[in-house]
């Protein structure tokens, strides 16, 4: 096995965080670049001995040329879908042109791209334009690009895989578009991580563009029907409309599914096309038994009841905390900040009233107002914001970077602090912090405090219209907790001023952006 390491791009990505372990253990050295070492740092590889960790952006050149010095090989898996970016057409472009000039001023001696499968067609949507321009410039560069074309990728997770388990489930009669009828080929996860690697083993694939899909070439609706005998549901009735409408189609997805409608109109406009494989060479080269889309459901619905689903397609972003929020800022800066801090004194221990504070949101709930958080969800899914429907990775496991509800956890620190981001559609910025402290011998403080920077006028009112509801859903949240723990409440629920200390976020790791090595799993 080669000494220097891999490049890897868009490690907390869905494909990129189940590749990062793959090729650990096949010997690999990799490095992971993210805009958040935080992010990193917290995966469950992360201590891996032949791992480097590197803070860098894809759209920052410098950054990039940096972490990819001393690298023999990259892996491009990045894409800018995603709500917090207005043009991912654009944002993708550059992205590309800084990862070819990246790899020829490194030196590296090949690339190795996951994009779309590409119709030949002359009106491709945006979604698939933009993948087979982003192959375009990378292959326009000096390092040979092995580009991988898949369709839609099958596995617990994954954005088209939950698209059509939430359609499913819900919708038993569904009234579709034409788009029903178009042919697809998925390919499982496990298929596309298999291909992947093979690309660094197989020098053949190199500066080649190849086909990877799954054995079966099938219609949507044929997938719906599969999907539902694999979940035990009676049969779909699917009655389709001779009209394709991409705009009616997202909103149905944005509504139905947890894909937010920055995502859900250019998959919906994808989805008119027939992808289906046209070069087989792939699987000549790297012959392996590919699993049927029955396989692929059946072990991605076991994942999902297991609660084992180690990437998910909302753990891609960056998790940047607002500025107004870092401790080396004034209380003022940016803005007027207004809070609303409440607090309880429990007769139990910091760790043992942890696991209560950590299990918020999902399916558990929010302890208390249920159903005022799920009216704010719905709300956020007719404004096109994510909503509530992300829920979180499992009930018992939270990570930085993970999606709750519509926040973002930013930081979780055991038995001390989480603290979440919220990406609902608000007119200001606004965190969530749980914070648990000791009080004493066998007691802890457990203090929930809301911090908002309000955006005109509209924010204000906003704030002030729903700072009654404070009181009341946290306090409640407070003593909910307890009694889920059994844990006698001492004093409290009570509103307090937090001291300045406690609002801000403290400086983590994303001071750097040299090459690093994290602390072993059992050291942190």
């Amino acid at each position: 096995m080669r000494p220097e390491p891999i490049l890897l791009t868009g490690a907390t990505g869905y494909v990129g965080g189940r590749l990062a372990p793959r090729l650990l253990e096949a010997g690999y050295h990799v490095r992971a670049i993210a805009r958040s070492l935080g992010k990193l740092a917290c995966r469950p590889w992360a201590g891996h001995p032949n791992l480097e960790l590197a803070q860098a952006d894809v759209t920052d050149a410098e950054s990039l040329y940096r972490a990819a010095q001393g690298c023999w090989a990259a892996f491009y898996l990045v894409h800018s879908m995603n709500p917090s970016t207005k043009d991912f057409a654009k944002t993708d472009r550059q992205a590309a042109i800084n990862m070819a000039a990246a790899a020829e001023a490194a030196g590296l001696e090949r690339v190795i791209y996951l994009g779309g499968l590409v119709p030949e067609e002359q009106n491709l949507s945006k979604h698939l334009a933009s993948r087979a321009e982003v192959a375009r410039v990378l292959q326009a560069g000096a390092v040979p690009v092995t580009w991988l074309r898949a369709a839609m990728i099958l596995g617990s997770g994954s954005a088209s895989f939950e698209i059509l388990r939430y359609l499913s489930e819900r919708l038993p009669v569904m009234i579709t578009p034409r788009w029903v009828h178009s042919r697809v080929q998925p390919i499982a996860i496990n298929d596309v991580l298999a291909y992947l690697q093979g690309s660094l083993e197989h020098g053949e694939v190199k500066g080649q563009a190849l086909d990877i899909g799954g054995p079966e070439v099938l219609t949507y609706a044929e997938l719906f029907q599969i999907y539902a005998q694999e979940a035990g549901l009676k049969r779909r009735v699917i009655i389709p409309v001779p009209v394709f409408s991409p705009k009616l189609s997202s909103y149905w997805i944005n509504l139905i599914t947890p894909v937010p409608a920055a995502m859900a109109r250019p998959l919906a406009e994808g989805l008119r096309h027939n992808v289906v494989c046209r070069d087989r060479r792939i699987t000549a080269i790297m012959p392996r038994q590919l699993t049927t889309c029955r396989q692929a459901m059946a072990r991605a619905l076991e994942r999902v009841a297991m609660e084992q689903v180690p990437t998910c397609w909302s753990d891609a972003g960056q998790i940047t905390p607002p500025e107004w929020a870092r401790c080396e800022d004034a209380p003022y800066a940016g803005g007027t900040v207004l809070q609303a801090a409440y607090k309880v004194t429990l007769a139990a221990s910091p760790g043992d009233v942890w696991p209560a504070a950590a299990a918020v949101g999902g399916g558990r709930g929010w302890y208390a107002g249920d159903v005022l958080w799920g009216l704010r969800g719905w709300l956020d899914r007719l404004l096109g914001g994510p909503g509530h429907m992300r829920g979180r990775r499992g009930s018992q496991h939270l990570q930085a970077g993970d999606a709750l509800d519509f926040w973002r956890v930013l930081a979780l620190e055991p038995a001390s602090r989480l603290l979440l981001l919220a990406e609902m559609r608000l007119p200001g910025q606004a965190i969530m912090d749980f914070r648990l402290a000791a009080a004493g011998p066998g007691r802890s403080e457990l203090a929930i405090i809301a911090r908002f920077l309000p955006r005109g006028l509209m924010g204000l009112a906003y704030w002030y219209g729903a700072l009654p509801l404070h009181g009341l859903v946290f306090g409640r949240m407070l003593t909910k907790m307890a009694a889920s723990l059994g844990a006698q409440v001492l004093e409290g629920p009570e509103a307090f001023e937090p001291r300045a200390s406690r609002l801000c976020i403290l400086p983590g790791q994303d001071q750097g952006s040299e090459p690093r090595r994290p602390p072993l799993a059992g050291s942190r």
